[in-house]
C-alpha cells in the first residue's frame, strides 16, 4: 500500500470506535451540574445532538459525505455505463450480425469467443479499478467520517446510559 498510496496512509489508527469506554471529555460534568460535549473541533460545550438520527443527519448534510458520494458517482456511474453498452454490443452483434461472430479469428476460436472471453476480462478489470479507486479516493475519507460518527454516537450512548441510571 505504501507504493501507490506514500507512507501516511498505512499508518493505523488504535483507537476503537466500538468501544464502550467513553472518550476524555464525553459526559463530563461541566461544573454546573450538566453533561458537556466535545465537538469535532475538540471544543468543550454542551452537546450538540439529542438522538442518534440527528447525528446521521449531520453527517449526511455534510461537505465531507457529499465529497465521498460525488467521488463514489463520478467513477460508477461512467464504468457502470461503458460496462452496460460492451455488454449490449456483444449481445446485439451475437444476435444480429451472426456471420460476423462466427468469423474465424485463430483456429476454432471465433469473434464471438473472443468477445466473450473480452466480457469475463472486462469484469475482472473493472472489479479492479474499482477496488483501486475505492482505496485511492474514497476509502480514508469514509472511515474518517466513520470515526468522526462513532465518536458523536459514543457521547450520546454514554449520556443516554447515564439518564438511565447504569
Amino acid at each position: 500500500m505504501e507504493k501507490e498510496a506514500g507512507p501516511e496512509t498505512a499508518a493505523v489508527r488504535l483507537d476503537d470506535p466500538w468501544d464502550d469506554v467513553p472518550a476524555s471529555g464525553w459526559g463530563d460534568q461541566d461544573g454546573t451540574g450538566s453533561v458537556t460535549g466535545v465537538d469535532a473541533s475538540g471544543a468543550a460545550g454542551p452537546a450538540p445532538v439529542s438522538n442518534a438520527a440527528d447525528i446521521y443527519l449531520e453527517v449526511h448534510r455534510s461537505a465531507a459525505f457529499r465529497e465521498v458520494r460525488r467521488r463514489y458517482r463520478r467513477f460508477v456511474a461512467p464504468a457502470a455505463l461503458a460496462f452496460l453498452l460492451w455488454y449490449l454490443a456483444y449481445v446485439v452483434a451475437a444476435t444480429t450480425a451472426p456471420g460476423l461472430m462466427a468469423r474465424p479469428v485463430a483456429g476454432a476460436v471465433n469473434v464471438a469467443m473472443v468477445a466473450g472471453l473480452g466480457q469475463f476480462l472486462t469484469t475482472f478489470l473493472l472489479t479492479w479499478a474499482y477496488a483501486r479507486h475505492a482505496r485511492l479516493r474514497r476509502d480514508r475519507a469514509a472511515l474518517d467520517l466513520r470515526w468522526d460518527t462513532q465518536e458523536m454516537t459514543r457521547g450520546l450512548g454514554h449520556e443516554m446510559t447515564r439518564g438511565l441510571g447504569r
